[in-house]
């Protein structure tokens, strides 16, 4: 019988092996914990030496920040597409009802996580916090453009499209807070709370924005 030698190493173009770091570090930050991203955990889930990952990124932080803005992104995206593509009712009303109904899911726990993970970290790493900042300001910016859309479409009445996406978003942050300790027992009150805000920021009926 012959022994199986050591398995060819794979040489990738610089931006692509670049790519495939962050985005096994976002993985490992969305479903492990940021505090989890390190040389080697990343390098262990590549199958590669911690020396390639460090080679990419020589500190630590600065791949824990990108991890976080690729998993944050890639959420945001899924979630409030920019421009919603493909079947289906696309109006603004639709994409929020669809935002809302995923976000209050359990399916959503991973991105809360996330979330309260890199705020708490962000106030000891001033790179993350930069990412964190940036992030949020897309988000609210993604939200104010459905908004805003919205209200021009007539779908929505709001007077002031920014205010409102700061206000629903802060609605789901403090349903959110909690997943750490008692999602377990979170009642429709709590888990529907962002999808009420944005009913009364919106000028719409209660349970217009209700799953249909």
């Amino acid at each position: 019988m012959t022994s199986r030698g050591p398995a060819k190493r794979v040489r990738k173009a610089p931006a692509e092996r670049r790519h495939e770091i962050v985005a096994a570090a976002a993985q490992v930050g969305l479903t492990e914990g940021l505090e989890c991203v390190t040389l080697r955990r990343v390098a262990d889930e590549l199958g590669v030496r911690p020396g390639l990952v460090g080679h990419y990124f020589p500190a630590a932080d600065t791949l824990v920040a990108e991890a976080f803005t690729a998993a944050a992104t890639a959420d945001l995206d899924a979630l409030l597409p920019e421009r919603p593509e493909g079947p289906g009712d696309g109006s603004p009303r639709a994409v929020l009802r669809r935002f809302l109904t995923l976000t209050s899911g359990a399916e959503f726990d991973d991105v809360s996580r996330l979330w309260l993970n890199a705020r708490h970290l962000s106030r000891y790493r001033p790179g993350l916090r930069e990412h964190v900042v940036a992030l949020e300001l897309l988000w609210c910016g993604r939200m104010e453009e459905t908004i805003t859309a919205g209200t021009d479409s007539g779908d929505f009445s709001c007077a002031d499209p920014r205010t409102a996406a700061l206000r629903i978003l802060v609605a789901i942050d403090g349903a959110s807070a909690y997943i750490n300790t008692s999602a377990d027992r979170r009642g429709a009150s709590v888990a529907h709370l962002a999808r009420t805000v944005a009913e009364t920021e919106l000028g719409l009926t209660a349970g217009a924005l209700a799953p249909s």
